[in-house]
């Protein structure tokens, strides 16, 4: 992890030269400072803004159960005031939106819209953590604005049920079409080859099939297509981290080969959620951490970021669900297990009995140094 500034846990405390008799040299100023237990606004760790920034009214425009995705940002008048409300402060700004909105027309690029994002964060004491989703979920009629890119839309033809049919994130277009690995592929190398090693920029998904980029029907890829795929990020992203989906076997040990690819997931607190559904399948007490070992990814944390993405957000887990404290802390434990680094609540407050849980979780997540003593 690139750390730009630490900020230790710590107060100076005495100062003193050391005595002649002593075996610290005459002359020498000794400091050993007090730790201290706060909550720590640190590089690239802790919560993240979705959507939004430091700053921004997050409440009122998510409503406390619902998000916004996928599309450019709505940027709100600043003030000069980064306090977020009811919401822990952070140094990452998370965004997420689909290629058509950056690849309008083809080979025609909109890199003022990442580069006003990456200003605006830097604005605001954060970097920016991107992800360029190739769609949304697509209705068979209506809207196209979750779809890919018009152009390649009228390329590709109107067909929107593909291999990977899923109700929740299937494939809107065929994966396997070598025209997606020339048009989405080259439009992330060329995204590699402008931002790559920005300093502005904390870290970037690796998004290469299904709604959101979640990576739903990755394992039925052919292993030319997803190897291609996942290069498009690999061999262009060198400097900047990656964070691969936990999606399938294949896709993440290919990943992991290189050094600078950690993971993430995106509904970490599914105790139940579609519990009845799903004859008791659930993502925290099965799918992650069965996949965690058997997709390889145990170790990645070593050497890049595990960023992961709550479940429908805290409220969510108050009102809809019911948790109690005693879940919410389980479910902090785990990420904690797992090494998280940052993660995403999507812009949605905190409830305040749940504040002291949260800030305790707030100085174990990512990294801590304490400073004992420099001369």
């Amino acid at each position: 992890m690139r750390l730009f500034f630490i900020l230790i846990a710590s107060t100076i405390g005495s100062m003193y030269p050391g005595p002649a008799y002593t075996q610290i040299a005459s002359g020498s100023l000794v400091v050993r400072p007090k730790e201290i237990d706060d909550v720590l606004l640190n590089p690239g760790i802790g919560f993240t803004t979705f959507q939004r920034f430091n700053g921004d009214t997050l409440t009122t425009l998510n409503n406390y159960q619902g998000w916004t995705e996928g599309r450019p940002i709505v940027y709100q008048e600043f003030k000069g005031d980064v306090i977020n409300k009811a919401h822990p402060q952070t140094s990452v700004a998370y965004w997420r939106v689909y290629w058509r909105y950056v690849e309008p027309e083809k080979g025609k690029y909109r890199w003022d819209m990442i580069d006003q994002a990456l200003a605006a964060a830097g604005a605001r004491g954060q970097t920016l953590m991107l992800r360029i989703a190739p769609y949304g979920t697509v209705p068979d009629e209506g809207s196209s604005d979750n779809d890919v890119p018009d152009w390649y839309r009228q390329m590709a033809g109107p067909k929107k049920n593909w291999k990977y049919n899923n109700p929740v994130n299937r494939w809107v277009v065929d994966a396997e079409d070598p025209r997606y690995v020339e048009y989405f592929g080259g439009f992330i190398a060329q995204l590699g080859k402008r931002y790559d090693g920005n300093a502005a920029l904390e870290a970037v998904d690796l998004s290469i099939v299904g709604a959101w980029g979640e990576g739903g029907g990755s394992e039925k890829l052919s292993r030319k297509t997803r190897e291609l795929l996942v290069r498009s990020y690999t061999d262009n992203f060198k400097k900047t981290p990656l964070i691969a989906l936990l999606t399938d076997e294949k896709t993440n040990k290919f990943a992991s080969v290189q050094k600078n690819v950690g993971w993430r997931v995106d509904c970490i607190g599914d105790l139940g959620f579609w519990a009845k559904d799903q004859n008791g399948w659930t993502h925290m007490y099965d799918y992650y951490p069965e996949s965690i070992i058997r997709f390889g990814v145990k170790d990645d944390w070593k050497n890049a970021p595990v960023s992961l993405e709550i479940c429908g957000t805290l409220y969510w887990w108050k009102d809809r669900e019911h948790y109690t404290t005693e879940q919410v802390k389980y479910i902090f434990d785990q990420t904690l297990k797992w090494h998280i680094s940052s993660f995403n609540a999507k812009s949605s407050p905190v409830p305040p009995e749940w504040e002291p849980l949260v800030n305790d979780w707030l100085k174990k997540m990512g990294y801590r140094f304490v400073l004992r003593k420099f001369s």
